[in-house]
């Protein structure tokens, strides 16, 4: 039988799915590169105090000194590459940063199409799931939306607002599962699985094609499967965790248990398949949440500018960005923790995790070495364990190379002008 008559003999709905695989019949495709399956940005505001967040050493050969900010992640050295010296081009100061640090100052001409990091990578890749991408938030918006207070975008002037309220994303996440169960059930029932309609003739299939062919077949029909529970909802890893407290998105002392509820909510829809592309949005520039829990009694943002003869501020300022250090840390306890639903290892490992800054030095108010960590091995595309220092290189780079990571082939993000090519050292 021809290819053709084999495609005809078989129903539409096992065609389609099996479109990518009936190619093979004829050929046999290269394995692909090692790419990650999910992105995942997590931000915190106001710069940082160089010396006090730098490693000691460089290449695989550093450590992070006790009391500095990043001693709390000193657990995940080995997943993590540090990375130093990177300038945001033609950006300066707490807005021109917010606004370049995930687009590259790109515009509508450019490549990316002005869009940031996350909304970029959504775009190519996040056809498939129920959500292209979720942003999460603590307190970004009761300035409303503007340059200060967003982080992605869209395109240019066009925001992808974070949702600050981790009741109302639950119910977006798991709104089906919600209300009397006999009216879930029925849900459930009425979204019938495409996939076992099909299941006889997909069998059909694999008696058409090599070995190698039907090994990437089935994980192509493993991954089709993981959409589907992510829109049925309360199938396998993507049932519901339990209902969520209602926090004031607003009150100050509430930032540390809304935040800890976002990063839970956040991995709970990565490990479900419900989106390959998350971020978490802590305030915003210039942002004033007061650390009331550690306590200290003046805002972030303020602690932010003092000078090295205020001994006790930079010392307060410390604190807290040690105390997003072990935010991030437990969000990467979190990912570890996890099998890789379709793989080998932990989802951790076939993640990217970066970890942005929208300034560099916050006494100067310069976006020049701006810090970035990133977190996770990217499938193997990423080698972790490094402390590098970039010398001045536009961050344009990073962006580049994560998009690579994520198996995506662009030269440029953003700005042109900031040059071609992803960062050297990363791979």
């Amino acid at each position: 039988m021809s290819l053709t008559r084999r495609q005809f003999a078989l129903s539409a709905g096992a065609s389609l799915l099996a479109a990518p695989f009936l190619g093979l019949l004829r050929t046999n495709a290269s394995a692909a590169p090692a790419t990650a399956k999910r992105l995942i940005v997590f931000f915190n505001p106001n710069g940082t105090v160089p010396a006090h967040w730098r490693p000691t050493g460089s290449g695989s050969n550093f450590s992070f000194r006790a009391g500095s900010i990043l001693e709390p992640v000193a657990a995940h050295r080995d997943n993590l590459i540090v990375c130093d010296g990177l300038d945001f081009y033609n950006a300066t100061n707490h807005e021109g940063g917010m606004a370049t640090m995930l687009t590259g100052g790109g515009d509508a001409t450019s490549a990316t199409g002005g869009m940031s990091l996350d909304q970029y990578i959504a775009s190519q890749l996040g056809s498939g799931t129920r959500f292209p991408s979720l942003e999460f938030g603590v307190q970004t918006s009761a300035w409303g939306g503007s340059v200060q207070t967003r982080m992605s975008y869209r395109g240019p002037n066009v925001y992808a607002p974070p949702d600050d309220s981790p009741k109302s994303i639950f119910e977006r996440m798991y709104g089906d599962l919600l209300g009397d169960p006999a009216q879930v059930e029925a849900r459930l029932v009425k979204r019938q699985s495409i996939l076992d309609t099909v299941q006889d003739e997909l069998r059909v299939i694999h008696g058409w094609i090599g070995k190698q062919e039907r090994e990437k077949l089935d994980a192509h029909i493993t991954s089709l499967r993981q959409v589907e529970q992510g829109l049925q909802g309360g199938i396998g890893d993507c049932e519901s965790p339990g209902a969520i407290t209602d926090l004031n998105p607003y009150d100050n002392d509430s930032f540390p248990a809304i935040g800890r509820a976002q990063i839970d909510l956040m991995v709970s829809a990565l490990a479900c398949g419900m989106t390959r592309v998350a971020s978490l949005q802590w305030s915003h520039t210039v942002g004033p949440p007061v650390f009331t829990w550690l306590g200290i009694n003046e805002g972030h943002h303020s602690l932010s500018h003092m000078d090295d003869g205020n001994t006790v501020g930079v010392g307060n300022f410390v604190k807290a960005e040690r105390w997003f250090a072990e935010q991030f840390a437990y969000l990467l306890d979190s990912l570890e923790s996890l099998p890789e639903p379709s793989g080998d290892g932990s989802m951790l490992d076939n993640s990217v995790v970066l970890w942005a800054k929208e300034m560099g030095d916050s006494r100067l108010h310069v976006c020049r070495s701006v810090p970035f960590i990133i977190a996770g091995r990217a499938g193997g595309y990423f080698k972790p364990g490094k402390y590098i220092d970039f010398g001045g290189t536009p961050h344009n780079k990073l962006l580049v190379s994560v998009c690579h990571a994520m198996g995506l082939s662009n030269e440029t993000f953003g700005n042109p002008a900031a040059g071609t090519g992803p960062a050297e050292g990363l791979s």
